[in-house]
């Protein structure tokens, strides 16, 4: 126990290599698709909160969703912004704690979204006799809780638990703190720590496989109805599309995490690592906006009534 000591400094090291031009390179693109990825994501969101029509259950929990993207943007842009700005890259511990916290929310709520998306696509197509039955605005809300008390809470436990532990590192291979990150620099190994691990992991697998198997049920289902195709590709297609790009992108994240090389540039080895942070904030959003009519209609209504806007005030 002499021998182990607690940092109240760490060093994120994935950024010691780039130079201060490779750094203004990388944060004028960094801060345009975060700025990007705020305002898709906040045109979705306005125009589910004022369109009455919009306000099923389907569409609120794309705002939610769509809220969630913005938290985990948040979670991870501003610091990396800051930190490709100064030469030293060094966190407080205390700061790292609380991104790892708000990166871990982004993780699971992205998952516990998208799990009740499929719930809600599946009952629409596969047991619409019973959908406005069960999917009540209390069960709407009760739903919204579990979505993002959830992750919460998960992520709560496991700080605590790995902050119990001084640190015997203090050097961050990464763009950005995250639990996993902390629990490997923690100086001693807790069986219970691992065990919480291996549920969260177990229950998110759990998640996947309930979306997956929910959707196949809807092809299946959608295969003797024309009207069930049609619900299909108007509505579920995108959740699908959406649900895809983050359990990819996620995978390119695990995999840097559990099997990244040291042979592999430093360069792909960041882009491994921030994928699951950057694209799906900013590709989610546009998926939907793109292929759901109602919200695709409201957009090109507003932008048409913005170019009215701007005609007329060049005629006056």
């Amino acid at each position: 126990m002499d021998n182990i000591s607690s940092y109240s400094l760490l060093t994120l090291t994935a950024l010691n290599d780039y130079s201060t031009s490779s750094r203004i390179t990388i944060f004028c693109f960094a801060l345009s698709g975060y700025c990007l990825t705020v305002f898709v994501n906040l045109v979705l969101i306005s125009i589910i909160l004022v369109e009455k029509i919009l306000h099923q259950p389907m569409y609120i929990f794309v705002c939610s969703l769509c809220i969630n993207e913005l938290y985990g943007a948040t979670g991870f842009y501003p610091s990396f912004l800051y930190y490709l700005l100064i030469k030293t890259n060094v966190i407080s511990f205390e700061d790292c704690v609380i991104q790892s916290f708000a990166i871990f929310c982004y993780t699971g709520g992205e998952f516990t979204n998208l799990t009740v998306m499929a719930l809600d696509r599946y009952l629409a197509i596969c047991r619409p006799l019973y959908y406005h039955t069960v999917m009540t605005s209390v069960t709407v809300w009760r739903l919204l809780t579990f979505i993002w008390m959830f992750p919460c809470l998960t992520a709560l436990v496991m700080l605590l638990m790995t902050l119990r532990f001084p640190l015997c590192m203090n050097q961050i291979d990464k763009l950005y703190c995250e639990t996993w990150i902390l629990e490997r620099l923690a100086c001693q190994v807790d069986t219970a720590q691992f065990v919480m691990s291996g549920i969260f992991g177990c229950f998110i697998n759990t998640m996947i496989c309930f979306v997956f198997c929910s959707y196949i049920k809807i092809i299946i289902a959608c295969k003797h109805s024309v009207q069930n195709h049609k619900k299909f590709v108007t509505t579920c297609l995108p959740h699908l599309v959406a649900f895809l790009n983050y359990v990819l992108w996620s995978l390119i994240n695990v995999t840097y995490v559990r099997f990244g090389s040291s042979i592999l540039p430093q360069a792909f080895k960041n882009f491994m690592s921030v994928s699951y942070m950057v694209v799906p904030p900013l590709v989610n959003p546009i998926i939907y906006g793109i292929v759901l009519t109602p919200i695709r209609t409201k957009v090109i209504y507003a932008l048409q009534g913005l170019k009215r806007k701007d005609k007329a005030e060049q005629e006056i």
